[in-house]
């Protein structure tokens, strides 16, 4: 099992056990790195990860909730299928709740978070799509997400997006190598991060919205062009 890492700003040393098993499972979950319907075999998670398996099971139970993995009695964990009609339902929800937390970003983001946001709109503005390696898009990608829902400061709010985010990224990554133009999509949070650190609520909702959507159509013209 030769996984890279997708978790942003992690830093091991602070961290739980489970807490590490955790993101790093996920990760391997969203890069499809363990194939949906792959059953979990926790025995081997620890021993790849360097842990107890109790850390794991912990790990794995957090995961159900995220709809990222599913137990079922005397049969083992297993890797959620990706379902691409789930991406309508998905795009529903994030259409309404990411301009809400752009919005409110711009809007209460305090200095250190807007420095934040600066840091990495330097690393979008300098990023290289076609030198860079798909876990690298998506750390950026997820870097860009999450910095805003953190900056949005409503930990209930960024729960929920962080879980659709994932969601949308595993769908994402089933189609990332048919899409024509990722530095178009990459390019898109240049805008957004600029309108959030300015303090432009209106503008940072509009194009958080619009994000939602071009990345809906993207996937589906991937999905159905191919």
């Amino acid at each position: 099992m030769a996984f890279e890492a997708l978790a942003v700003a992690d830093d091991a040393g602070r961290k739980s056990l489970a807490d590490v098993a955790y993101e790093s499972i996920r990760d391997w979950l969203l890069t499809l790195e363990i194939k949906p319907g792959e059953l979990l075999n926790d025995e081997l998670l620890a021993k790849n990860l360097g842990v107890g398996r109790t850390p794991v099971r912990e790990a794995l139970k957090r995961l159900e909730l995220d709809r990222l993995v599913k137990t079922y009695p005397r049969r083992g964990t297993f890797a959620t299928r990706v379902d691409v009609t789930d991406l309508s339902f998905i795009s529903e929800i994030r259409a309404q709740l990411e301009p809400l937390a752009a919005a409110r970003a711009a809007r209460v983001a305090s200095p250190a978070f807007r420095d934040g946001l600066r840091a990495t709109l330097k690393k979008v503005e300098s990023f290289d799509v076609a030198a860079a390696t798909v876990t690298e898009t998506l750390q950026l990608d997820a870097q860009v997400h999450q910095g805003i829902y953190a900056a949005a400061a409503n930990p209930h709010l960024e729960d929920i997006l962080i879980r659709y985010d994932n969601l949308a990224t595993r769908i994402w990554c089933m189609v990332i190598d048919r899409l024509p133009d990722l530095s178009h999509h990459v390019r898109e949070h240049l805008d957004l991060l600029r309108a959030v650190i300015d303090g432009d609520e209106e503008r940072a909702a509009e194009l958080a919205r619009a994000h939602v959507s071009e990345f809906e159509h993207a996937v589906r013209e991937a999905l159905f062009n191919a």
